[in-house]
C-alpha cells in the first residue's frame, strides 16, 4: 500500500509512501489519498488531520512514466478528460488527478512538507489549510518546463495565498520557490528544520484538537466560506453559524468556565 493512516489521539496522520518516485502522483495512490481523507472527514473521532510525504519529498508531481502512456488519444479521452470531468450542475466532482485535491474537507489538514512539492504536488499543498515547511523545502511549477499545466487547483487557489500578480509571476516561470520566500510571501505559515516537518505539524494539529471542535469548525467554515463574498454577506454567514454554534456548544462550555473559575472567571491564560 502506497498510502496509510497513524494516529494520535484526535490527531490522523495521512501519509504517502512512494518514496522510489519523490511521491509522485499515480492512479493507486490518488484513489488511496482520497478515500483516506474521506473516511477521516467522516470519523468522529478525528479533528485534525496531518498530510505528509515519506521519505523526504512531499510530492514530485504527476507520476510522468504514467502520463507518458496518455501519448494514446483513446486512453487520455478515456481516462483523463472524461474520467476525471467535473459533472453538470451541482454534482460532487470525481476526484482529481491528485486525488484528494477537489474534496471539500469539514476538518482542517495542514501539510507537512519536506523536499519538493512541485507541479501537482504544489497544488495538493495549495489544497490543504496551513502549509509546514522544512527550511530546504520548496515550491514550483516544474510542470512548466514539459509543457503540461496546472489542472488542479493550482491557477485558483495560488492568487488566493499570494494575490494574482506574484501567482502569475510564479505560475508564468516555472521557478523554484524556496520556505524562506513561501513564508514571506504568504505561501506558507512555519519553516522548521529539516525532518522536523511532520512533527511540527502534528503539534500544531493537537493545538487545533485540544479545544471544543464545534467553535473551531465553525469558524474554519466562515472563513472558507466567506473568502470574497461582499462584507455584509459574510458577515451574515459569521453570524449564522457562530449563534449556532454557541447554543449547541458555547454556552455550556461557558458555564462549566464559570462553574470552575468563580464567579468573575479566571482569565489568566487569556
Amino acid at each position: 500500500m502506497t498510502v496509510r493512516i497513524e494516529r494520535n489521539g484526535k490527531v490522523a496522520t495521512v501519509i504517502h509512501a512512494r518514496p522510489e518516485a519523490r511521491n509522485a502522483m499515480d492512479p493507486e495512490s490518488a484513489i488511496a489519498l482520497t478515500d483516506a481523507f474521506l473516511a477521516l472527514d467522516a470519523d468522529p473521532d478525528t479533528t485534525a488531520i496531518v498530510f505528509w510525504g515519506e521519505g523526504g519529498a512531499f510530492c514530485a508531481g504527476w507520476d510522468l512514466k504514467y502520463a507518458q502512456a496518455f501519448t494514446e488519444a483513446e486512453r487520455f479521452q478515456s481516462e483523463i478528460v472524461e474520467g476525471l470531468a467535473f459533472p453538470p450542475g451541482d454534482a460532487p466532482p470525481p476526484r482529481g488527478p491528485m486525488g484528494p485535491s477537489r474534496l471539500e474537507m469539514s476538518k482542517p489538514v495542514i501539510a507537512a512538507i519536506e523536499g519538493p512539492a512541485v507541479a501537482g504536488g504544489m497544488e495538493l499543498a495549495l489544497w490543504c489549510d496551513v502549509r509546514v515547511m522544512a527550511d530546504d523545502a520548496y515550491f514550483g511549477v516544474y510542470c512548466r518546463r514539459w509543457g503540461i499545466p496546472l489542472i488542479d487547483g493550482g491557477t485558483v487557489r495560488l492568487p488566493r495565498l499570494v494575490g494574482q500578480g506574484r501567482a502569475l509571476e510564479i505560475v508564468m516561470t516555472g521557478r523554484k520557490v524556496e520556505a524562506e520566500e513561501a513564508l514571506r510571501i504568504g505561501l506558507c505559515e512555519k519553516i522548521v528544520a529539516k525532518g522536523q516537518a511532520r512533527a511540527a505539524a502534528e503539534a500544531m494539529a493537537q493545538e487545533i484538537a485540544r479545544f471544543p471542535s464545534g467553535a473551531m469548525l465553525a469558524d474554519r467554515r466562515s472563513v472558507i466560506a466567506g473568502h470574497g463574498l461582499p462584507v455584509r454577506e459574510a458577515l451574515a454567514r459569521e453570524w449564522a453559524g457562530g449563534v449556532h454554534t454557541i447554543a449547541t456548544e458555547g454556552a455550556a462550555g461557558a458555564g462549566r468556565f464559570a462553574a470552575g473559575k468563580g464567579r468573575g472567571g479566571d482569565f489568566s491564560e487569556i
